[in-house]
């Protein structure tokens, strides 16, 4: 039974380690004290459930001898791109650990023991949930926290739907997805949410849905982006709570300086250029708006409307950090290519000192 034993200890130590990384950042970033002692008790309950055991099982450890390291190195799994990524990757860690010990103590004839890792298995679920809803007002702070914002836009994706299109937006490492379709009907819409929430979130991508908080709510998104001609900034607050992104378009000075005021976390800049994917677009506001918003808005915003690879450069270089390119990527027979073609001229920019 030695590499039972074995396994037990690396597992003790694998779920204590990735109850650790979450208790700091409960404690660190979110300075949630509830969250942190319900953490930091079942980081304690892993190691004190198995008493003596745990000492005994220590003489079976063999670190220097574990293939685990190269496995991983190998496969290339560890890396983390961003919070939420790290966030989720440790809940699974402690909990894919708890369960190891669990069932392999079910087989050494332990069964109360077992059972105790199974209720710990089960209260990192629940923190789980308590955690991702903790996390959400501070996401909103970094809400724009990418550098491409991409939009669906099923009429110009060469007859893909938009769970193909966002798959291999989520692939080429998009971030942050929102679905705008303004044709079909709400349940078509609904269905196609459901999926792309699902989608976004295994990628730990940030998902927002244009117009319609019902529909947000209902697919649990981040978030919802509101037009000039939808309801009121402060009843989408109301309505949506606090944990909830709200983005709003604006085309003037005036309308960001009211979207601020009235609470948005990001807003649209544009149209940039002149755009044919919204049939009651606005005239384009070309590059005195964006130079106003980089000079003066405060809050993560978003330069959108008739971006094209040709003319990234410029608006790059009038200081947008984030962009929205519609018709470029969801039109594009290779979307991972024009994503990676689209970040190196950001790059370039910014190498050269925009």
């Amino acid at each position: 039974m030695e590499g039972l034993e074995r396994l037990i200890d690396a597992n003790i130590n694998r779920a204590s380690e990735g109850i650790r990384v979450l208790e700091d950042i409960s404690r660190f970033y979110l300075d949630n004290a509830e969250l942190t002692s319900k953490l930091k008790t079942l980081r304690h309950d892993t190691r004190k459930s198995m008493n003596t055991l745990a000492f005994e099982f220590v003489k079976y450890r063999d670190s220097d001898g574990d293939i685990g390291p190269a496995v991983s190195a190998k496969l290339n799994v560890e890396g983390k791109k961003d919070l939420k990524e790290l966030i989720a990757a440790n809940f699974k860690r402690a909990q894919e650990a708890a369960r190891s010990i669990e069932e392999t103590l079910k087989i050494m004839g332990m069964e109360e023991l077992s059972r105790s890792y199974e209720r710990i298995r089960y209260g990192l679920y629940s923190v789980e949930k308590e955690f991702v809803t903790g996390l959400k007002p501070k996401m909103r702070l970094n809400c724009l926290n990418t550098d491409i914002y991409c939009l669906t836009a099923e009429e110009y994706s060469l007859g893909r739907d938009n769970i193909e299109v966002v798959s291999r937006m989520l692939e080429a490492g998009i971030k942050l997805v929102q679905y705008r379709e303004k044709d079909k009907t709400m349940l078509e819409k609904y269905r196609q949410c459901i999926k792309l929430r699902e989608l976004t979130a295994a990628y730990g991508a940030t998902f927002i849905v244009n117009d319609h908080i019902e529909l947000a709510r209902s697919v649990m998104a981040d978030g919802v982006h509101l037009g000039q001609d939808d309801l009121p900034l402060e009843t989408a607050r109301h309505l949506v709570g606090n944990s909830m992104i709200i983005g709003v378009s604006t085309h003037s000075p005036d309308q960001a300086a009211k979207a601020i005021e009235g609470g948005a976390d990001y807003i649209g800049v544009g149209p940039v250029f002149k755009t044919f994917t919204k049939k009651d677009v606005c005239d384009p506001v070309g590059f005195e708006y964006l130079d106003y918003a980089v000079k003066n808005v405060k809050i993560p915003f978003v330069a959108i409307g008739g971006i094209k690879l040709h003319n990234l450069g410029q608006v790059r270089e009038h200081g947008a950090k984030c962009v929205a390119l519609v018709t470029e990527i969801v039109g594009a027979e290779d979307i991972g290519a024009v994503i990676a073609s689209a970040r190196n001229i950001m790059k370039e920019s910014v190498s050269n000192g925009i």
